[in-house]
């Protein structure tokens, strides 16, 4: 497979450059910088011209932050940046993630017999899903879970499931990790890795540039009842579609 490797980066988390310069000497394919889109910068009119509330069901409970819209619109120009080039699938990393460059080899070598146009493998930083084992080898598995998890940290997309994600995502109304967990259409593929290999440490470097100001406690406690409410309605879906 013809895969390039589409680091995240955002130009004033000037903390995480080294860690930028790492990981493009250590993956083993060609790598290229994504300049995020930063969140704080995005005028009223550039919001609304990609964010609304309440498009997909389960209704998402909550209003986006500025950061997870930069966030969203940041993969989705790493998702372009696969469709342009014509590669068989791309590598996006987030950079603040420590890589176990070997399995991710052994990882990649498995997939690749199995591997689609339209697949979407996620490399969780849990071993939390379960499901159907798709392909395997070596120590490592691809399965396609029967509820998919959170996280944006690395993911191998294929040149079909960019371009779906392109069409379908012109518009949002939650985070990307949770549009994904949405299984947004049904010619894309959702599958997951076994085992770790790899590592947020954005505590290391600063913390998160998705900015999230503190709360009062009754907030803190309503966003928890909404969010459980929202798992179970995704649940429920998931049940309803057979997965």
């Amino acid at each position: 497979m013809q895969i390039e490797a589409f680091i995240i980066h955002l130009a004033r988390a000037t903390q995480r450059r080294t860690q930028v310069e790492r990981l493009r000497e250590s993956l083993p394919m060609p790598s290229h910088v994504v300049d995020a889109v930063d969140g704080q910068t995005l005028g009223d009119d550039e919001i609304a011209a990609v964010y609304r509330r309440h498009l997909h069901r389960p209704r998402y409970p909550f209003e986006l932050r500025t950061g997870e819209i930069g966030c969203f619109l940041s993969h989705r120009k790493a998702w372009r940046e696969i469709v342009e080039r014509g590669l068989d699938a791309g590598l996006i990393i987030e950079d603040d993630v420590e890589v176990d460059i070997a399995t991710v080899r052994r990882l990649i070598d498995a997939a690749s017999g199995r591997f689609h146009a339209g697949d979407y493998i996620r490399f969780p930083q849990k071993l939390n899903e379960t499901g159907r084992v798709v392909a395997s080898g070596d120590g490592v598995s691809i399965i396609e879970p029967k509820q998919v998890g959170l996280g944006m940290v690395m993911q191998l997309v294929g040149r079909d499931a960019a371009a779906m994600l392109l069409e379908i995502t012109e518009r949002f109304d939650r985070p990307v990790d949770t549009t994904i967990q949405l299984r947004p259409s049904p010619r894309m593929r959702i599958l997951s890795s076994t085992p770790v290999c790899v590592r947020e440490i954005s505590a290391a470097m600063g913390g998160s540039t998705i900015q999230k100001k503190a709360k009062p406690l009754t907030e803190i406690v309503s966003r928890e009842v909404k969010r459980a409410c929202y798992r179970l309605k995704l649940k429920a879906r998931s049940q309803a579609s057979g997965l």
